[in-house]
């Protein structure tokens, strides 16, 4: 179904990181959205109004209120399609962030008023009455929110979408709040016992700990995480494709948006090289990273020694040395400036986020096990973490 739809309403849906496409995908995730609730809205009210149940009419309300969830899904895509201005010269892709967030609190705010209702049910039990009509509506409201929450999860997961991500969670919560009022009815007819309290306690938490979750990865997110391993190999496979490239290091990422990535890195190259022509291969490279993989990329080069058989020497006891103190320990720009009394080692160092030692101690130590071997040499060491 869900492919049938986009075959049918979204132009290239194939094209992924199309801006055009994607909004036009929020669009329709949007639509299906409030298409659905409205339907929703239609048959519980008119079966409550037939059965002159103020739960099943207050139901319908509430579906008509998660209409609220689709049109900001419909705003936040209209919004975040924007192209960039003068004020904001990324774009506006994070638009779609925030909206995940408003989305996310309103998931909270359903997690609470539901324990809280769930919690007095538990304190002043009501007898429930069973009853085919409700029975009817609440099956149709949880097919239809199940549905919306496949169709927006496999949209999400698609169009890498934190926003149709959150849109989906919130329709399974839906679905599991309705669950739990059919199964009360049903137990009912068996036990006197506050069954829907008890279960309703537990489907909130659930509900508390989705909206949590949506949350903490989109506020992650905004404030800047470590690319994917994914993204990483993709772009660190490229570079490394050209021969002119030796290495690379300090590879950053930044992430403004579903399909805008910018990155910066530091490309090694042989410094016997004529800089001219290793400099167009750097400006294809970073065309190539656009083109294949839709990422503005900036790269410096570093020219480097590959001959010399000094720095040879030093750099493989250097490596020998870091490999001694901490296996995760890696260095980069590796230099000499030697002198006629002493030789200074200028390297910058990567070290891993949870290493425990200051930098000065390990600058200590590190220079400790060189005087061992050899005390001309002095170091020189700019301390880096891997971004």
């Amino acid at each position: 179904m869900t492919e049938l739809l986009l075959k049918t309403f979204v132009r290239n849906y194939q094209e992924k990181d199309n801006t055009e496409v994607r909004k036009n995908v929020g669009f329709l995730s949007s639509i299906t959205g409030i298409i659905s609730n409205i339907f929703l809205f239609s048959v519980k009210y008119i079966m409550g109004t037939i059965s002159n149940s103020i739960a099943i009419i207050s139901d319908a309300f509430n579906n008509l209120s998660d209409c609220l969830s689709s049109f900001i899904t419909l705003i936040s895509y209209k919004l975040a399609t924007q192209p960039a201005d003068k004020d904001h010269p990324f774009g506006h892709g994070r638009i779609e962030y925030l909206s995940s967030l408003i989305i996310a609190v309103i998931i909270m705010l359903v997690g609470f008023s539901f324990l809280k209702t769930s919690f007095n049910k538990i304190l002043n039990p009501e007898k429930l009455n069973f009853n085919l009509i409700t029975v009817v509506s609440l099956l149709i409201s949880i097919a239809v929110k199940l549905w919306l929450g496949i169709f927006n999860k496999k949209l999400g997961a698609q169009y890498n979408s934190s926003i149709m991500a959150a849109t989906s969670k919130d329709s399974f919560n839906d679905t599991y709040i309705t669950l739990v009022t059919l199964s009360s009815l049903v137990a009912s007819l068996f036990t006197s016992l506050p069954i829907d309290g008890v279960i309703g306690c537990l489907v909130s938490i659930l509900i508390l700990k989705a909206g949590y979750e949506i949350i903490k990865d989109t506020v992650d997110t905004l404030i800047g995480t470590q690319a994917d391993e994914e993204t990483v190999k993709a772009i660190t496979d490229l570079v490394l494709s050209y021969e002119d490239v030796i290495g690379i290091h300090d590879l950053i990422v930044h992430n403004y948006g579903p399909g805008k990535l910018i990155s910066s890195l530091h490309a090694e190259v042989d410094s016997r090289r004529d800089l001219l022509e290793v400099h167009d291969t750097i400006d294809l490279i970073e065309r190539r990273l656009y083109e294949e993989l839709n990422i503005m990329a900036s790269i410096h080069m570093d020219p480097i020694e590959v001959d010399n058989p000094l720095v040879i020497k030093y750099k493989e006891m250097v490596t020998d040395i870091l490999k001694e103190i901490n296996p995760e320990l890696s260095f980069h720009d590796f230099r000499i400036v030697t002198g006629a009394t002493h030789t200074n080692l200028i390297f910058d160092l990567v070290i891993p986020h949870d290493y425990q030692n200051s930098t000065k101690q390990l600058k200590s130590l590190i220079d400790e096990k060189i005087k061992e071997k050899d005390d001309s040499l002095f170091t020189v060491i700019s301390f880096d973490t891997h971004f």
